[in-house]
């Protein structure tokens, strides 16, 4: 038997949603979740979400990586703040579209030399998000972003590339977790 990708089933599901009437607005205002997307590329990535008004929301993620790859030692945080606008007034339970911006600080280790990477930059993103009768949350979002980076060495030579860091990047997810 065939297996379906999970991001494949998640564009059947947003697709669906956008012909099926919503019976009620969601009674929750907060919503904490995963990226397991991220998970997948070994990073942990935890957001919360506040609804502000019947048509916006505003969300913080914090994520936390961790590489080695040979002599090479990478790890760092990662904090995206955004808004959410709900164009059809159904705040943290629809059709979203997301202005955020991201900071990056990492600490880079490669044989004797030793530095610190951090980038910032903005973009936009846009979304499906589900809340079930249960609480169980699906959110499921793609977008671009800009960013720049400062690469400081505190020992050794320059050998670190920032170039995967900054220019244009793209974004994706698909985050779940419980709305209260």
């Amino acid at each position: 038997m065939k297996k379906i990708p999970v991001l494949t089933l998640a564009i059947i599901f947003t697709l669906a949603s956008f012909a099926q009437e919503k019976p009620e607005a969601a009674t929750e205002k907060n919503v904490l979740k995963i990226n397991t997307l991220a998970l997948l590329a070994g990073t942990g990535s935890v957001f919360y979400e506040r609804q502000l008004t019947d048509n916006l929301s505003a969300e913080l993620g914090i994520g936390f990586l961790s590489y080695k790859i040979s002599d090479s030692k990478f790890s760092g945080l990662i904090v995206t703040p955004e808004f959410r606008l709900y164009p059809r007034k159904d705040a943290i339970d629809g059709f979203y579209l997301s202005p955020y911006l991201r900071y990056q600080n990492y600490n880079l280790s490669f044989e004797n030399s030793k530095g610190t990477l951090s980038a910032f930059g903005g973009g936009v993103a846009f979304g499906r998000q589900w809340i079930g009768n249960s609480g169980f949350t699906m959110d499921l979002f793609f977008g671009g972003h800009y960013s720049s980076t400062n690469l400081k060495i505190t020992s050794g030579t320059d050998t670190f590339d920032s170039d995967p860091f900054k220019g244009f990047k793209t974004r994706m997810g698909f985050a779940i977790g419980f709305a209260f």
